[in-house]
């Protein structure tokens, strides 16, 4: 008897549709069992992982995504997506990020789907970040969460990976008021064959991607934001402007040393000592 009722509640479980799932959202705030709360078995593993990860951001920049309806086929696309197109940047020389001698492959950017409240309490515990930033990127949203690790701050592989992303998972157009009617009068319209039991028809599901902010260097960035930061030049580019700012006052003098070995120099001299004079012998004229 009782292995029959484990067998039945194993059945419901699983054949429960993704949509009648509970949906926890990631709360920042101070939760009824205090900051003392210890995890035990999964859930200590889990916060364990998702604190290592956070811990990486002041090397590697974290996005925060929010994702609805998908499947493990769906989700298995976007994680190829995203790989084929960091590996189509070229790699930074001068980055920021230590990178092991013995490597042969650069890194990869890695998403990891979280366990929304399990991630709330990492993320609350997170010292280096202000709780309040955090509070604005994730708006008490529930519904699933993944976090995208990058490798490096590269802005052009940010900018890679962020315009995969929306080419994998474009935005769902809105609903028109004419398809919202047909809807709406689909759901109260009568059977067809009344009497008979209607037949199921699977519910197409449609993946919907959300990049709900960034964690970089223990700053918080907005999508806004987070555009500008991969739009930015590289590095090396930032190493080549200054240096181009700091050598541009020993390449002038050099100009005017050549200049004045040709006698320009003197002749510049001799015209605005004639300025000048003429300046004094025009003061006293107009005095009078």
């Amino acid at each position: 008897m009782l292995s029959r009722c484990q067998a039945s509640k194993a059945v419901r479980a699983f054949s429960r549709t993704p949509g009648s799932t509970r949906a926890y959202a990631v709360s920042l705030k101070e939760s009824v069992f205090g900051n003392n709360r210890v995890f035990k078995d999964t859930k200590a593993y889990q916060y364990n992982w998702y604190t290592r990860i956070l811990e990486t951001s002041n090397t590697s920049p974290l996005i925060i995504l929010h994702h609805n309806e998908f499947t493990a086929e769906r989700l298995k696309k976007l994680r190829t997506d995203i790989v084929v197109a960091a590996q189509r940047v070229k790699p930074s020389l001068s980055s920021p990020a230590p990178v092991p001698s013995d490597s042969t492959t650069p890194a990869l950017p890695t998403l990891t789907v979280v366990r929304s409240s399990i991630f709330g309490v990492a993320l609350r515990r997170f010292g280096d970040v202000p709780v309040k930033d955090l509070e604005n990127m994730i708006h008490d949203q529930s519904g699933g969460f993944a976090v995208l690790s990058i490798p490096s701050m590269h802005p052009p592989l940010i900018n890679a990976v962020l315009r995969a992303m929306d080419r994998s998972v474009p935005p769902k157009p809105p609903k028109t008021p004419e398809q919202i009617k047909a809807e709406e009068a689909a759901k109260t319209a009568d059977p067809e064959q009344p009497g008979r039991r209607m037949k199921r028809v699977r519910q197409v599901r449609t993946p919907e991607l959300k990049v709900m902010g960034a964690i970089i260097e223990g700053r918080v960035f907005l999508p806004p934001s987070l555009n500008e930061v991969s739009k930015m030049p590289t590095l090396e580019t930032l190493r080549a402007q200054i240096v181009g700012l700091l050598s541009a006052p020993s390449s002038q003098l050099a100009t005017v040393l050549s200049q004045a070995s040709g006698g320009q120099l003197a002749r510049t001299l001799e015209g605005l000592k004639k300025s000048l004079e003429e300046e004094a012998g025009g003061k006293p004229d107009e005095a009078s």
